[in-house]
């Protein structure tokens, strides 16, 4: 197994997404790939209606020895945030120290077809992700809020290493929202460099008095056939903004790519040096 050079002191975490547009029997080539060529992370989305985030995510766990594995997002409309929290501790518990879990508002759109979408989006993020952090940290939670309500709920087997929780946001009320109450923030593909600092800049602000820094996660996408030194200019200038890290969708003619040069990619990914300045 390669060691790979993205993911050294100093350098911004590169990883590989798996995009929802191939079968779900198809990832695990992709995965076994990415940790072949020394990627530290890959990446799911929980896309309605294509797949799960935490299925594919424990799946390409149980498949790899050392691999991170992220999943960016879990709309918290579609989830009730005791099960979430059942299912991110189990996972924690099983694979210390290498889930990396999201959530986020998802595609409003989406929420309403699925019959789940919230008059307030802010408010249901908030008392999820407020409600989510106290339950991984082993509290018994009760609350009675306009969306969220527990009474007197506590995981049996909270994580002893508890996972991040990452926030996805686009406007300046959520990524102030993933200051406040999260571990770092997700910001989607097509995220220019100028918006990853402001963003960052509202991040920082908004962090209360002794947090730790928070991490930035910048998804990106390039061709499929991307150079190694195009691969490497990108993430450099995100990470030059800011992000701590950038995982990278390969593009195909039809868009996300599904086929065997993902397998190439990843290869080329796994051979990106990034060292901040």
């Amino acid at each position: 197994m390669s060691s790979g050079t993205s993911s050294v002191p100093g350098m911004a975490e590169t990883g590989l997404i798996v995009p929802p547009d191939q079968p779900p029997e198809r990832y695990r080539e992709a995965v076994l790939a990415a940790e072949r060529a020394g990627l530290p992370e890959v990446w799911f989305w929980e896309d309605c209606f294509a797949e799960s985030g935490l299925a594919p995510a424990a799946a390409a766990l149980a498949w790899t020895e050392r691999i991170r594995v992220g999943v960016g997002l879990l709309p918290v409309p579609l989830r009730n945030v005791a099960l979430t929290a059942m299912e991110l501790a189990t996972l924690a518990r099983l694979f210390p120290g290498r889930l990396l879990p999201g959530i986020g508002h998802g595609v409003l759109e989406w929420m309403g077809q699925a019959g789940v979408r919230a008059e307030s989006p802010m408010t249901l993020l908030r008392e999820h992700a407020t409600a989510l952090r106290a339950l991984l940290a082993g509290e018994s939670v009760t609350v009675e809020g306009r969306y969220v309500r527990l009474d007197g709920v506590q995981l049996r087997w909270p994580p002893e290493q508890v996972p991040p929780v990452l926030v996805g946001a686009v406007g300046p009320k959520t990524i102030a929202l993933a200051g406040e109450l999260g571990d770092g923030l997700i910001l989607t593909g097509g995220t220019s460099a100028a918006a990853v600092r402001e963003a960052v800049a509202r991040l920082r602000g908004a962090r209360p008095a002794g947090a730790a820094e928070p991490d930035v996660v910048v998804f990106t996408d390039l061709p499929v056939d991307a150079s190694v030194q195009q691969l490497t200019d990108r993430v450099y200038e995100l990470a030059d903004a800011g992000a701590t890290r950038v995982p990278v969708l390969a593009l195909g003619d039809r868009g996300p790519e599904s086929g065997p040069a993902i397998l190439d990619f990843a290869a080329r990914l796994g051979a990106i040096s990034i060292r901040l300045a």
